[in-house]
Order: C-alpha cells, then sequence, then structure tokens
C-alpha cells in the first residue's frame, strides 16, 4: 500500500491511498467465500459457488463493496498512522479507482481535519495582575442574609402576593383545544423567572383561590417558541418569615453561641472567597496570556458542527447574535485543548489512580451523583480515556500556573497555593491550585466529546 498526503489548510489534509490489486486480491477472496455462503444457487452447494457464477449472478461491483467495506477502515488507519496525523472528526471519502477488473488497484483519498502541529513558546516568565481580594461589607450581608433565608419559615398570607412570596400552583398551557402541558401542586416563588414568561406578572396581586389567565411562548418541547393560553390557579400563598438576628440564630445555624462569633466567621469565608475568585481570574488571565502566544488554527468545520449543535439543542439557530458567541466560545475552547494536550505531551504528565479518582468523585459531587454511579455510567460510555484526558490538562496548566508572577493592582504578590478550599463553605466551589488549572471544564469536556464522537465515527 501507498500513500501521500497533501495539507490543504493547517488543520485539514487530503490522504490520496493506493492499494495494488495483490494486496487486495485475499480481500476480494473473502468476500467472494461470504457472498458464495449466504446464497442458494441451483447446482451449487452453499460455500462452494464459484467466483464467475457470482459475477454473473450479483455482478464484480457487489463483490469489491463487500470487500472495500471490509478493507477501507484498515487501510485509512493505516495511512494515518504512516504520517503520523492525529484527525478529529470523520473524513470524507471518495474513491477514485474500483478495482471492477482482475488486476486493477484500488485508489481512494479521504479529506480530514487534523490536530494542527505549532511550537509551544516558554510560559515561564508569564506575568499577570488580579484585582486585590477584598471582602466587602456587602459581601459579608449577603452570606448572612443566604444564612437566614436557610432558616427562614414560610408562614400563610392573607393579602396580595409579591415579588418574593412562594405559591403553590396549577398550571395548564394549550393552543387552541389542544392541551399541551399541564401541572398540579408546583411550587414557585414570584419574581424567581423559572418558569414562563408572563408568569411572575400575572401572580402578582392574587391571592389563593385565584384564577388567572395570560398568554406565553412555550419554553420547551416540540412546540416551543409558539404562544399558547395559560391558565393558573393559585392554591396557596406564603412569605418566608425571617429569625431575628440574635445568639439565639447563631447557635441555630452555626457551630457558635454569637452573633460577634458567626459574623466573624461570615467575614472569614467572604475573604477566602474574594481570594478564591482572585486565583480564578488568574487562571483566567495565565490562559490567556499563554494563547496569544501560540498561533493555534482549529478546524473551522469541526468548530461549525459544534455551534450548530449547541444552537439547535437551545432551539436558536436563527440567533445570529448568539452563534457569534457560541463560536467565539467553542473556538476558544478548542484551542485551549489543543494547547493543553500540547503540554500534558511535551511535559510528559502522567494521570494516577489516585489523581482519576479524585476527579471522578469531584465531578460526580457537580453533577450531585454517587461517585461510584457516576464511575460506572463513564465506564460504561467509554469515558473513562475521556477523564485521563482532561486531569492530564489540569496538571499542566497547573504547572504554568505555578511558575507564573501573580500580582494584584496593589502590588502585591499573589501566592495561589494559600487558597485553602476547606476554609469554604461547602455550597461555594473551591478547589486548590491544580484544580485552578482547568479552563472552564465544561466546556472543554463538551468540545472533547464531540470532536471524540466524530473520531469513533471516522474510525468506525
Amino acid at each position: 500500500m501507498k500513500s501521500a498526503v497533501e495539507n490543504l489548510t493547517p488543520t485539514r489534509v487530503k490522504l490520496t491511498v493506493e492499494v495494488p490489486a495483490a494486496d487486495l486480491k485475499p480481500r476480494l477472496d473473502a468476500a467472494y467465500k461470504s457472498i458464495g455462503a449466504n446464497v442458494q444457487i441451483p447446482g451449487f452447494r452453499k460455500g462452494k459457488v464459484p467466483a464467475r457464477i457470482i459475477d454473473q449472478r450479483f455482478g464484480r461491483g457487489a463483490v469489491v463493496q463487500e470487500a472495500i467495506n471490509d478493507a477501507l477502515p484498515e487501510y485509512y488507519t493505516q495511512a494515518v498512522q504512516e504520517h503520523e496525523l492525529r484527525p478529529l472528526g470523520q473524513p470524507e471519502v471518495n474513491l477514485t479507482s474500483l478495482p471492477l477488473e482482475d488486476g486493477q488497484d484500488f485508489v481512494f483519498e479521504a479529506e480530514l481535519d487534523i490536530i494542527p502541529a505549532f511550537e509551544l513558546p516558554d510560559f515561564s516568565d508569564i506575568e499577570v495582575t488580579v484585582d486585590a481580594a477584598q471582602a466587602s461589607e456587602e459581601d459579608v450581608q449577603a452570606r448572612l442574609d443566604n444564612l437566614r433565608e436557610r432558616f427562614g419559615t414560610l408562614k400563610t398570607i392573607k393579602r396580595k402576593a409579591k415579588t418574593g412570596d412562594h405559591t403553590t400552583i396549577d398550571l395548564s398551557a394549550k393552543i387552541g383545544d389542544e392541551e399541551i402541558d399541564s401541572v398540579t401542586g408546583v411550587s414557585y416563588v414570584i419574581g424567581s423567572g423559572t418558569m414562563l414568561e408572563g408568569l411572575d406578572k400575572a401572580l402578582r396581586g392574587t391571592k389563593a383561590g385565584d384564577t388567572v389567565e395570560f398568554t406565553s411562548p412555550l419554553a420547551g418541547g416540540d412546540r416551543a417558541g409558539q404562544d399558547a393560553d395559560v391558565t393558573v390557579t393559585v392554591q396557596t400563598v406564603k412569605e418566608r418569615e425571617l429569625p431575628e438576628l440574635d445568639d439565639d440564630f447563631a447557635q441555630l445555624a452555626s457551630q457558635f453561641d454569637t452573633m460577634a462569633e458567626l459574623e466573624a466567621d461570615l467575614r472569614k469565608q467572604a475573604e477566602q472567597g474574594a481570594r478564591f475568585e482572585q486565583g480564578i481570574s488568574a487562571r483566567d488571565k495565565v490562559l490567556d496570556a499563554m494563547l496569544e502566544r501560540v498561533d493555534i488554527p482549529v478546524p473551522e468545520s469541526l468548530v461549525e458542527a459544534e455551534v450548530h449543535r449547541h444552537l439547535e439543542g437551545e432551539n436558536r439557530l436563527e440567533d445570529d447574535v448568539h452563534r457569534a458567541e457560541v463560536t467565539e466560545s467553542t473556538t476558544k475552547a478548542m484551542r485551549t485543548q489543543f494547547l493543553l494536550d500540547a503540554l500534558v505531551e511535551r511535559d510528559e504528565v502522567q494521570v494516577d489512580q489516585g489523581e482519576l479518582i479524585e476527579y471522578i468523585m469531584m465531578t460526580a459531587q457537580q453533577y450531585g451523583m454517587n461517585p461510584q454511579e457516576f464511575a460506572q455510567q463513564i465506564d460504561q460510555g467509554g469515558q473513562v480515556q475521556s477523564m485521563v484526558a482532561e486531569v492530564g490538562r489540569r496538571k499542566a496548566l497547573a504547572s504554568v500556573l505555578e511558575a507564573a508572577t501573580v500580582v494584584d493592582d496593589e502590588g502585591k504578590v499573589i501566592d495561589l497555593n494559600e487558597i485553602d478550599p476547606d476554609a469554604e463553605d461547602d455550597d461555594e466551589d473551591l478547589e486548590t491550585v491544580e484544580d485552578l488549572g482547568a479552563e472552564d471544564d465544561a466546556q472543554v469536556a463538551e468540545t472533547d466529546d464531540a470532536a471524540s464522537e466524530q473520531d469513533a465515527d471516522a474510525k468506525a
């Protein structure tokens, strides 16, 4: 087999593969045998039908097609490996010469997107400036208000409902005489904006037992975007009664005996949260600085496919403004993945079992899943290697972060290792310096999964 590669763009190549007749003959013989074993021709036993009879009855083309279907993936993979290409997505294959006669060679072309080649510069001298980590009184008050809300109680009211009140409602939506959806006994906080457009306005001023009607575009389903007639019946209206901020509340809501101690702890949490946000800002700025130093082209077709998939899932294919935003973020995510993967390869970053388990447990927690069940799902879905790759990227970026110089706008040098993830509430998304080494994990992983799925299709 002979193969040649032609660079069409920095991210796309054309492979030309020539398979000599002698190399293809065993495949053709196997195809004749397979067809002969599955057909019944009078005068011949199954599996003993001569090749010339099969050609007469079914045509040489049917045999060639079966042989090529069996051989093409192997020839393609062999050519990719020979030229050390790293394919992305499914190739476009063109069969340019078929062996319809004995002694003819088989020739095909394959155009495919590839991971581009680029040089990695030295990143050790990167310096970024971030805002000083300051916890304002507003931050402390917001944490206190959230804690107070958690320990508030709902109290039935007789006045008219207003923003912030908790309601229990029955809701139905119709288009014409067709009922599209209906629910009963649903809890809804007025002003949250988490259900239908116009619901908040309709509920303001109502009381228990009231029924209101309004028109609203449906948010999901097959009829998403179409206007529906919505009927809402209010079952109950309640307001959250907040506890007094005194020592009794401190003892109820925390391990502290006094409000002074609780407020001091909340201030400490706010300061730690500010330092964590400072670390996130440093991570993002370091990554941006890295991307600015490297010219990394991306496959336009792969970006377009991912953007289309994203917009189609949101039913926003005609939203040009959002398309531009998604295209920009997808392009950056792809460049980030290529950059971090190159760092992993250059620095020979290794991922041990403990690091993988830790990442799986953290990810399972983010999804609100049992770690063992989550691990089983990613194993069954063939996503373990994707997880390993993501941990490797995090470690690679973490090494650059550790070498970078980070100062705040007051000139103070920031040590990211001083961020203590245990000093924050469980509700906060705090990470160690190594955890800070991931740029928008969800987006990068999503791009990685899309590329992996298309790569798998290409090899199938």
